[in-house]
């Protein structure tokens, strides 16, 4: 009864409009009000504060500024015309390059929005001034930025190590291969659409173009190079890497390709604090909203619960993909995920499910939870970048997210998908 009343005061308060972070706080406050326990309040602002205290946390800042120059010092530019030269000539053209663009994008900001905010206005450009349907490419760059939180670096499975304790490194190797088949899909889809509407593409490949697209952004894409092999090297932990990324970006853009100058850092700085400002608080508060959790023992009456509905672990893993999919269309990726990963944990390990599995499950519903209404982040951007209403935009993205279900439903079948590298590579 307990968790039935805690859970359905909390959907009140984000159906009332309130921010999420607002509404986690609000909830634990009231019921810990409402039976007298002011003890407990009093330590609201130490459970709050420790909630965003941890060593792992801070890559999320970092990526988040790397990102920023990044989109701001050229390197977007770079990679985006290198991706052109690769896979411009298949058919569909702009849209295989925009999707090649962004999964080597994704190794180096690890943000779904900041690939779509940055990259995603060069790849529109690009698109239009082509002649491209203004459906087709909004679509196809709402549907490839979500690649980004799946392959490594990504600021969704620091958090989500921070909460559970699962190693990052191993994360990030579990998001390469489910990262690299929603690239594959999504060039499938764009081809099908692309041969269904005849859509413009180049008649053969460009060697020449591809050298020298390959020379101007070889710098841009050791980024992921020197953050993937950094980790594993064992020359810096992945919080180090977001500092790392941060640095050579910032080497980059003002020293190597001299596009950002003294005077833009502050707004540079200031995006990326406004940005980090908007996560930790979210972060805060679920901290108290999960100790309220913990406190009522609603995790252990979940467990119980959903095992006694059934104890097949296919039926159980089919309700938990099914909730977490739900959620995503009211909520973003980040609330979504601290707020149901201390309840899933207990039931999916209950189950027999490798929690790094799980991960790669949690942050792929929640990315298809960035392109669906009716608060889809991802959405939002590129509708507003394209000038496209939310409603055409969901329309036109109905082939893609199909894609990136049949990817999800891969990695919730067949756990080698996501757990097989980790294993090969730490030898675990």
């Amino acid at each position: 009864m307990i968790t039935f009343l805690i859970l359905a005061v909390l959907l009140l308060f984000i159906a009332l409009g309130l921010p999420i972070a607002v509404s986690l706080g609000l909830t634990a406050v009231g019921f810990y009000a409402l039976q007298g326990d002011f003890r407990i309040l009093a330590m609201l602002p130490q459970r709050m504060f420790s909630a965003t205290t941890g060593f792992t946390l801070l890559a999320i800042p970092f990526f988040i500024l790397a990102g920023n120059l990044m989109n701001t010092g050229g390197i977007t530019n770079r990679i985006f015309r290198f991706a052109d030269a690769c896979v411009g000539h298949i058919r569909g053209g702009l849209g295989q390059v925009n999707v090649l663009a962004s999964l080597l994008f994704s190794g180096m900001s690890g943000a779904a929005v900041a690939d779509a905010a940055g990259l995603g206005q060069v790849e529109l450009k690009a698109m239009a001034d082509k002649g491209y349907d203004d459906d087709f490419s909004a679509a196809i760059t709402a549907a490839s930025s979500t690649i980004g939180p799946v392959f490594p670096p990504s600021i969704p499975f620091v958090l989500y190590s921070s909460i559970t304790g699962v190693s990052v490194a191993k994360l990030f190797l579990a998001g390469v291969v489910p990262g690299l088949l929603m690239a594959l899909a999504l060039m499938v889809a764009v081809w099908i659409m692309a041969r269904l509407h005849k859509m413009p593409h180049r008649d053969h490949i460009d060697w020449g173009a591809i050298w020298s697209g390959f020379r101007e952004s070889f710098l841009s894409l050791m980024t992921p190079v020197i953050i993937i092999y950094g980790i594993f090297g064992g020359f810096f932990t992945p919080t180090e890497a977001g500092v790392a990324a941060s640095a050579y970006a910032l080497f980059l853009s003002m020293v190597v390709y001299r596009e950002i100058k003294p005077r833009d850092l502050p707004a540079i700085i200031w995006d990326t604090l406004q940005h980090t400002i908007r996560v930790m608080f979210v972060i805060a508060a679920a901290g108290f909203f999960g100790w309220l959790l913990v406190h009522q023992h609603v995790p252990n009456q979940l467990v119980a619960s959903m095992l006694g509905f059934s104890e097949n672990p296919v039926i159980i893993m089919a309700i938990v993909v099914a909730v977490l999919l739900v959620l995503g269309m009211f909520l973003e990726g980040i609330a979504v995920i601290v707020l149901t990963v201390p309840l899933f944990l207990p039931v999916i390990t209950g189950i027999g499910v490798d929690p790094i599995q799980f991960g790669v499950i949690m942050i792929m519903c929640s990315m298809v939870g960035l392109l669906t209404p009716p608060v889809g982040m991802v959405l939002f951007a590129v509708s507003s970048i394209a000038n496209l209403s939310v409603a055409r935009l969901s329309r036109a993205l109905a082939p893609y997210l199909i894609g990136l279900c049949f990817v999800l439903l891969l990695v919730v079948c067949v756990p080698a998908v996501s757990t097989w590298l980790p294993a090969l590579v730490l030898g675990e």
